[in-house]
This record gives C-alpha cells, sequence and structure tokens, in this order.
C-alpha cells in the first residue's frame, strides 16, 4: 500500500510544571529534506528527532518544531543585570536628533540577546531531555505515518481508477489498429483503381500489396501496446507492494507518455488519434497524482 507524503502529526506533554509540544508537517519533496526547529538549550535533541523521524519516512520536505512552555510555578529565568544595563548605558550614549526626545523600553530590553540567562543542562539532565524529546518525535511521527497512510489509500485508489481509464482507452486502440491497415488498403485500391482507369493501364496487384505492407510495417503499433500494458501492469503492482515507490511510480508515468507520443506519430487513424488525446490527458493526471507518493 502507498502512502501520500502529505500530513500532520503532534504530541503533548507536560512534565514538571513545563508544558512541551511537537509538531511535525510533511509537504511533496522529492528527497528527503529535514527542518528541525528547537529552543537554545534543547539544541543538542536534534539528533535523536532526526533518527526518530528518518525511521518512518523516508520522502518529503519535513518541518519539525518543539515548543516548550514554563509554567508560573517554575520561576522566571535569572536576568543577567550587567548585559541589561549594558544595552541601557549604550542606547544612553546615543545621539538623537534636536527636537527628538527618546525613552527605553525596559520590554524591548528584555527581549535582546543574553539579557536571560537559561543554566545548561547537566549531563544526566541532558539524557532525560533527549530521552523525553525522542519519545515526543516517535509519538508525533507514528501520528504523522497513521495521517500520511490513510492519505495514501485515497490516494491509490484515484491511481487505480487512472489505470483502469487508460487500459479501456488501450483496448479501443488495440481494437481499432488492425481496420487501420485494411482501410488504408481498400482507400488506395481504390484511388489506384480509377488512376489505372483513367490512363488505360491495369491495376498490379503485388505492387499493391508491396505498398499496403510498408504501409502496415511503418504504422504498426504492436509492440508499443505491448509496453503500455506492461508498464501499467508494473504500475499495479507497485501501487499494492509496501515499500516506497512515488520515484519508480514517476518514471513509469514518463515511460507510459513516451509511448503514447509514439502510437500517435506512428498511426495516421483519426480514431487513435483522439483515443490517443485523452489518453494523454489520462497520464498526465497520473503523473499529477504520483508527484505525492511517498
Amino acid at each position: 500500500m502507498i502512502c501520500s507524503m502529505t500530513g500532520f502529526g503532534s504530541a503533548e506533554r507536560v512534565a514538571d510544571g513545563v508544558s512541551y509540544v511537537f509538531e511535525i508537517r510533511s509537504v511533496n519533496h522529492r528527497y528527503l529534506k529535514l527542518s528541525i526547529r528547537l529552543p537554545d538549550r534543547w539544541q543538542f535533541c536534534e539528533s535523536v528527532i532526526e533518527k526518530a523521524i528518518r525511521s518512518r519516512v523516508s520522502r518529503g520536505s519535513i518541518s519539525c518544531a518543539l515548543r516548550i512552555r514554563t509554567g508560573d510555578e517554575v520561576g522566571a529565568c535569572p536576568i543577567n543585570h550587567a548585559v541589561l544595563q549594558s544595552y541601557a548605558d549604550q542606547l544612553t550614549k546615543t545621539k538623537v536628533p534636536d527636537g527628538v526626545s527618546a525613552s527605553i523600553d525596559l520590554a524591548a530590553l528584555a527581549a535582546l540577546p543574553g539579557v536571560f540567562e537559561q543554566p545548561d543542562f547537566d549531563d544526566d539532565a541532558r539524557k532525560r531531555q533527549a530521552a523525553f524529546v525522542r519519545g515526543l518525535a516517535e509519538e508525533a511521527g507514528e501520528c504523522l505515518a497513521r495521517m500520511r497512510s490513510e492519505e495514501g489509500k485515497a490516494l491509490e485508489t484515484a491511481l487505480r481508477d487512472l489505470c483502469e481509464s487508460l487500459r479501456a482507452h488501450l483496448d479501443t486502440v488495440l481494437e481499432r489498429a488492425p481496420l487501420v491497415v485494411d482501410e488504408y488498403h481498400t482507400r488506395l485500391k481504390n484511388r489506384v483503381a480509377v488512376m489505372m482507369q483513367n490512363g488505360g493501364h491495369e491495376l498490379q496487384e503485388d505492387a499493391l500489396a508491396r505498398e499496403v505492407a510498408i504501409y502496415a510495417e511503418r504504422s504498426d503499433i504492436a509492440e508499443e501496446i505491448t509496453r503500455l500494458k506492461s508498464h501499467l501492469d508494473q504500475f499495479e503492482e507497485l501501487c499494492a507492494g509496501k515499500d516506497p515507490v512515488g520515484r519508480t511510480l514517476d518514471f513509469l508515468t514518463q515511460e507510459l507518455l513516451r509511448e503514447a507520443n509514439t502510437i500517435a506519430s506512428k498511426s495516421g487513424d483519426a480514431v487513435v488519434a483522439r483515443t490517443v488525446v485523452e489518453m494523454k490527458g489520462q497520464i498526465d493526471r497520473l503523473k499529477e497524482q504520483v508527484q505525492n507518493v511517498e
């Protein structure tokens, strides 16, 4: 069963009065691209998060974010008064144009780097935090995988419907192909007969047969039809598999389009040409859907 590359997962826990929220978003991408945003004190958890995500997804653009909210009972972070005073002194010494008054906003100063100091974790605390965050990432990753799997079911249904539609159009081409040569034979024979009658010559059947044989060989699309059927069979087999197949399916849609174009160029029949146009439209829709397959 195929999986979609679009999904969302989240996990939330509270420990020691601190609220942790971990979110994962996934969209289409040719390869696996990870973007992890963490608060400064938790940057050391990036490797465990990446490992947890890579074990569950193999393709897509993945954005992860960890948000941490500290309750009032934990207490505020200590202020580095020296840094705060340095900011204030520098602003006080700054010259402003005549007639312009300026004031210092402490709230704005508090948002500057280095004003609030958060103590680093010791080794034991780092291990505990890494295990805790890894659990959050795994829980959110499972949620993401379930959503991608559910969307993959609907995506697989749409892909199989398009394949069935392509097979129906292909059957039309297959039924029409033998009639093309017969109709060409009849048209050519009638045309030559009229020309010979006006010129007083007799129709040479062997020459006519050679001309029809050349046309039949030039317009033969049996090989292209066989390859198209084979590609469709492989496409549906891959959809039923368990491994990520998005890139392989994308390659197969290119091959389907190439074979359809070859059929259109080799056959001069109007019915076949019209059917191939409809087939190419179905293949374009197939290719568009495949872009979201993991």
